[in-house]
């Protein structure tokens, strides 16, 4: 798709000065009021065995806020005899600002600690936090969120941030009380499926035309309040344990759908989201936080003459090109919106797509989000990649309005006013017993009070009669 400007294709400007050193701790206050926060962006750069590569990264260790002022740079330079079949063939030079920068060498480790924890730590506070990986297929997004089966050294962000979650947990046992749901949504040929559902028959692959085994969900809403999404007939699990949680996640990833092509011997043919909830209130307070962490890994974005897809995953193929082209539309419409000022017009198309409604708050609502820019530096893949990266500073652009999502439990505090009245109650039984009726008199001298009271703005005003 065609940048919006030239701004826009190399980078420059990619973040505004308010934005460009680390991100904006989240606001501590009301849940109502937030505070402007921008989506920030990785790159991360598979590792290529065969070398040769057009894109120049800066040094490593480069990541969030570069020498403290400027933001890491990604430079790609393709000569003029090599650009025969790119989109943008006059075009020799891009350059491209990010948040961090995660070279072939980064372990995953890194990449929690830098891309992740920030996000977990303050979904543990209260707010809601989003982690997606985006990228054509074949650069390593599902490794990056859910890695590797060889080392327990290869887990991803999703094992690290469960174990990160649960450790925290059990440091404020005692004095917290917490509760974790998990829940696991595949959206597959523009469809949504429950991967967790527990009617689940079995696992489900693609490519020989067979039915489906997993339920569809019923669709998107609006959550109470009206200012977040709830996915209608996807179902949460109470995780007790690290190892509930983690068991979970192998159900889902069980139950994915991939398949085979020329790219990627286990490509994903579906986007899925990975949902933690966690409720936490201080032992016996009334005061509840609810909060979610969205871990989601997209489907990639496919060139049909490089994947040789045929059947039914060119079908695949055709529908997750057309769910991440409705996300590309969504992430410019804010980004015009943004360019304006909230003026003009101001319709966003979430709703385009099952994959935009369910990312809502992720993209201009409240939550901390982040993106991982997958790439693959190979020079066959250059194409893919500067479009990957053209669509990561789009979103960098976009302004998320970040605040804490806590409140008070009304039965906590009708259950502690109720108790604390049955405490008075014991203390003085002579003050329960019936007493004498008030007079008229005495009713209209208390109503006169009440009246004076409620008129009086003093605060440390009483009722006097």
């Amino acid at each position: 798709m065609a940048d919006q400007s030239d701004a826009a294709a190399d980078g420059s400007g990619a973040k505004d000065d308010a934005a460009a050193g680390e991100p904006a701790e989240p606001s501590a206050g009301s849940s109502r009021r937030g505070r402007a926060t921008a989506i920030t962006t990785f790159l991360r750069v598979r590792p290529d065995k065969r070398g040769g590569s057009y894109f120049r990264l800066p040094g490593e260790g480069a990541g969030l806020g570069g020498t403290g002022k400027e933001l890491p740079v990604v430079e790609v330079e393709v000569p003029k005899d090599e650009l025969a079949g790119m989109v943008d063939n006059k075009r020799t030079n891009w350059r491209f600002r990010f948040d961090g920068v995660l070279g072939e060498a980064s372990l995953q480790q890194e990449v929690f600690e830098r891309v992740a924890e920030p996000v977990v730590a303050s979904v543990l506070e209260g707010f809601n936090g989003t982690i997606f990986a985006y990228g054509q297929t074949g650069s390593g997004k599902t490794y990056t969120l859910t890695g590797g089966v060889d080392a327990y050294e290869e887990r991803g962000i999703i094992p690290r941030a469960l174990s990160h979650i649960y450790n925290k947990i059990a440091a404020t046992a005692g004095e917290v009380e917490h509760t974790v749901r998990i829940s696991y949504l595949e959206i597959y040929n523009q469809h949504g499926y429950d991967l967790l559902d527990s009617t689940t028959a079995g696992p489900r692959g693609t490519g020989d035309g067979g039915g489906f085994t997993l339920p569809r969900i019923a669709g998107v809403a609006d959550d109470e309040d009206g200012r977040g999404v709830v996915v209608r007939g996807l179902s949460s699990h109470v995780a007790t344990s690290e190892e509930a949680a983690l068991g979970l996640l192998l159900i889902g990833d069980t139950n994915r759908a991939v398949a085979e092509t020329s790219m990627n011997a286990h490509s994903s043919r579906s986007h899925c989201i990975f949902t933690v909830y966690i409720e936490s209130r201080a032992a016996g307070g009334p005061t509840v936080r609810r909060s979610k962490l969205q871990m989601v890994d997209l489907a990639g974005s496919e060139r049909v003459g490089k994947t040789g897809a045929t059947g039914s995953t060119l079908g695949e193929a055709k529908h997750i090109n057309v769910s991440l082209h409705f996300l590309e539309l969504v992430i410019m419409q804010l980004h015009e919106a943004k360019r304006k000022g909230g003026k003009g017009d101001a319709h966003v198309p979430y709703r385009n797509s099952l994959l935009t409604s369910v990312l809502r708050d992720s993209l201009g609502g409240n939550c901390r989000t982040v993106m991982v820019a997958a790439v693959h530096p190979s020079r066959a893949h250059t194409d893919e990649s500067i479009s990957t990266c053209r669509f990561a500073q789009r979103v960098a652009k976009i302004q998320n309005e970040v605040s804490k999502n806590e409140e008070v439990d009304p039965a906590v505090l009708i259950a502690r006013l109720q108790e604390e009245n049955r405490k008075l109650r014991d203390a003085n039984p002579a003050d329960d017993d019936g007493g004498t009726e008030l007079t008229g008199a005495d009713l209209r001298a208390l109503r006169r009070a009440v009246r004076l009271f409620l008129a009086d703005p003093a605060p440390e005003a009483v009722v006097e009669w």
